[in-house]
This record gives structure tokens, C-alpha cells and sequence, in this order.
């Protein structure tokens, strides 16, 4: 390992690749950015490490789009947990929301994700690629795939290796101070044949190196240790770094456009039993109020919606 050594671990995602060998890397950890996701919800620690899980995996796959645009991982589920969501762009920046069932028990600390989103084999694991510009060669793109396994890592790994086969590896972990992962990938050779002098045993060994490293050296580790610990002895090549950071694109423009979506006749009939409307964001939990006169300008052509006593 040479030029991995000085990266700094807080809130950054850094690409590798092994040298000789058709292995690409990738070591993300959130610290203040997961911290701002948490400080916005309430959830239970077993929730809250899925969640972790789950929003490093997004920005790790995220890593390598070739458009503009998002990724959003979603979990459907059928038990204590409805909903998990993660949005990302290539960039590094992310969102995070879970949605829990009101008429359920909270789940036990050590639950598994099967006990939380697949108690009675519904759950649902989707993949939206939404890119920002649109054209007849690139147009959204949703995959929906049954649940499979009893953790991030592996219900990811699946569906890479059914939806987009390509052999991929991820190493998660998440507590209520950080959400780490690393990725491993293993890049098609050249031409379909493996190049003269290539490093054929590498993806077997890198995995077998990365298997031995356990959650809490994920979450104790910067991430250079986590990378001297694992191939210090490996040929590793940094490719680039990008920070990470909690962005929501959530806007009192996008709220009113949602409302005038409902209809006047129902945000009238709101306004008539409670004074105003109130809508909260999901992901950051901003609420944007609208009162009387912000809920009759919405239906009035050519009326921007005003700032109102909501947060922008």
C-alpha cells in the first residue's frame, strides 16, 4: 500500500484500484454527515445501523455513475420497518429517511433486517437511477427485486450480481457515531481474457483479506488503518477522493407544487379545519407552513409561492 496512507477518513468516499489486477476499490465513512441524518430522527439502534448501512452503500454504488443525477436505494418492507430510503448523487451528497409502522412493537436491538422490513416475505428491494438530463439513450431506470438475505451487504451483492453482474463485495457497518463501508468490484477483463501477466488471483485473495475485518474495526479505524490493516501488503493505487455531506433538496417550491397537486378544493377544506397547512420534510424534518393567503396564491396564476413561516 503506498498512496493510501494520508487520506483522512472523516466524511470522505476514496477510490482505489490494485495494480496488475482487475480489482477496483472503494472506502467510504460518514461522521459528521451521519450524525446530521441522526440528529434529525429518532429511531431504534437496530433501525438506525440498517439506515447507516444502507446510506454508505448508496454513496459507495453512487460512486461510479456516469450521469448526472441520482441514485435512490429503497426497502420496502412488511414488518416494524415500512420504508428505508436513501437518495445520492456521484458528488457525495445523500439523504436518508426511514418510515416505521405506528401498530407495531418497536424491534429489539440486535433484530436482524428480516425481522425488520421481511417478517412475512414482502419485502421488496428497489433501485431508481434518475438522471438529471434526460434523452432517448438515458431515461430513469427502476429495478425491483425480491428480498434477499439478512443484511445490506448481502441484498445488495445479490442484486449486483443478478441486475448488473458484476461480481461485487460490500463490507457495511453502522452505530450512533459513524456508517463505514467498503466495496470491492471485480472489473471485466479486457477483450473477455485475462491481459499477459495479470494478477489472477486477486479477487479471491482481496475478499479473503477483507472478510477477516470485523464491525468494530470498521467503526474504531480511519480509514487508512482500515486499508493498512486489510492489503498492506497489496499493490493499492488511490484513484481520487470526494467528501461526503447530508444535502436535502427538499423547497417551499417543491412543497407548493405538491399541494396545488392535491387540488384547492382540498387544501381549502384543510385551511377550514386547522388555519394553515403544514408539511414536513421527510428526510431533514424542515416543516413549511402555509397560511390563508399562501394557500390561496397557490391556485392564482403566475403567483410565486412567498416565504411564508416556513424555513427558506
Amino acid at each position: 500500500m503506498t498512496d493510501l496512507e494520508s487520506v483522512r477518513s472523516a466524511d470522505l468516499l476514496q477510490r482505489f484500484l490494485l495494480r496488475g489486477a482487475p480489482v477496483r476499490g472503494e472506502i467510504v465513512s460518514l461522521d459528521g454527515a451521519w450524525l446530521e441524518v441522526l440528529d434529525r430522527h429518532s429511531l431504534p439502534e437496530s433501525v438506525r445501523d440498517r439506515l447507516g448501512e444502507l446510506s454508505a452503500a448508496a454513496l459507495l454504488l453512487a460512486a461510479s455513475l456516469k450521469f448526472e443525477g441520482s441514485l435512490v436505494l429503497q426497502i420496502h418492507g412488511d414488518g416494524p420497518v415500512a420504508l428505508l430510503v436513501v437518495e445520492c448523487d456521484a458528488q457525495g451528497a445523500f439523504r436518508a429517511t426511514v418510515k416505521m409502522r405506528d401498530d407495531q412493537s418497536p424491534p429489539d436491538p440486535s433484530a436482524g433486517l428480516q425481522v425488520l422490513v421481511n417478517a412475512h416475505g414482502k419485502g421488496r428491494f428497489v433501485v431508481t437511477l434518475d438522471p438529471r438530463t434526460r434523452s432517448p439513450s438515458r431515461q430513469p431506470y427502476q429495478g425491483i427485486v425480491p428480498f434477499e438475505g439478512d443484511s445490506v451487504s448481502g441484498v445488495l451483492e445479490r442484486y449486483m450480481a443478478r441486475s448488473e453482474q458484476v461480481p461485487t463485495r460490500l463490507w457495511l457497518a453502522a452505530d450512533g457515531r459513524r456508517a463505514v463501508g467498503l466495496l470491492l468490484q471485480r472489473m471485466p477483463e479486457e477483450g473477455g481474457t485475462a491481459q499477459a501477466g495479470a494478477d489472477e488471483d486477486a479477487w479471491d485473495r482481496l475478499q479473503h483479506l477483507a472478510d477477516t475485518i470485523t464491525r468494530e474495526e470498521l467503526l474504531g479505524l480511519p480509514t487508512p488503518k482500515v486499508l493498512q490493516r486489510l492489503f498492506w501488503q497489496e499493490p493499492l493505487h488511490a484513484v481520487d477522493a470526494r467528501a461526503c455531506r447530508f444535502a436535502c433538496r427538499c423547497s417551499r417550491q417543491k412543497v407548493a407544487s405538491m399541494l396545488r397537486m392535491l387540488g384547492r378544493e382540498e387544501i381549502e377544506g384543510i385551511v377550514a379545519e386547522r388555519g394553515s397547512v403544514e408539511v414536513r420534510c421527510e428526510f431533514c424534518n424542515l416543516a413549511y407552513e402555509f397560511d390563508l393567503v399562501d394557500c390561496a396564491g397557490l391556485f392564482v396564476e403566475g403567483v410565486v409561492a412567498g416565504e411564508g413561516t416556513g424555513p427558506h
